[in-house]
């Protein structure tokens, strides 16, 4: 009797430690376990991955193995945040779709999935362009590389739009500032993980390395239901 007492004495330190040391152990409910909400926070590591490959892996191949000038390249890093006055359109526009299968914002999470595959996978092409020794190739890779970053930066403004209201959506009022803040504790992890990655995949850098991460990376796209 005692031996059971004990336990759960334990069972209720233990419920009441959690919440204190793991800010997101009660973000879950009813309507939304823990395990689709950790599925519905992939998206986040999605762009998180993105962020670090336009932003920091980019960044660097260009200016120190491309020999690409930093402010050529700080235009393109910043190309994506022209779609970001338009974050509060595509959150207005999934708020009042219409979509005969009842979902929202899945189809703004699908659109901008496909801008993020379409950037990434001419990506390494336009910028292997940036390396050529012909006027048309510079040229013509300076333009891809443009729509490449305009796509892929873009892509992951609409995914993250769509993705944090559908989180909004499915959370009680009581849990929505933890679901928030779980997703935003997802896309550092994100970026934190890929980080890693990237640099220990581009260690011997060469242009096919270059090709292969980004063709896996963007067949890798977020598998979100609602």
């Amino acid at each position: 009797m005692n031996t059971t007492k004990q336990r759960s004495n334990w069972g209720m330190a233990l419920a009441s430690w959690g919440p204190r040391f793991l800010p997101f152990a009660d973000a879950a409910s009813d309507d939304l376990p823990l395990s689709r909400l950790l599925r519905l926070s992939l998206f986040q590591i999605s762009v998180g991955m993105a962020m670090v490959m336009l932003v920091g892996t980019l960044n660097r191949v260009m200016i120190v193995e491309l020999k690409v000038s930093a402010t050529l390249v700080s235009f393109m890093v910043a190309l994506p945040l022209l779609i970001a006055p338009l974050r509060a359109l595509i959150g207005f526009r999934s708020d009042n779709h219409r979509s005969q299968l009842g979902w929202r914002r899945v189809p703004y999470i699908w659109m901008g999935s496909g801008l993020q595959f379409a950037g990434l996978s001419i990506m390494p092409f336009a910028l292997v362009l940036l390396g050529g020794d012909s006027t048309i190739q510079l040229w013509a890779g300076h333009l891809a590389a443009a729509l490449a970053f305009l796509l892929a930066g873009g892509g992951a403004q609409v995914v993250q739009t769509a993705g944090l209201a559908l989180a909004t959506d499915r959370a009680s009022p009581s849990t929505r500032p933890r679901v928030v803040a779980l997703m935003y504790l997802m896309l550092l992890l994100g970026m934190v993980g890929s980080g890693a990655l990237f640099s220990l995949l581009l260690t011997d850098f060469s242009a096919t390395r270059l090709v292969q991460v980004f063709t896996r990376r963007a067949s890798a796209g977020p598998r979100v239901l609602p």
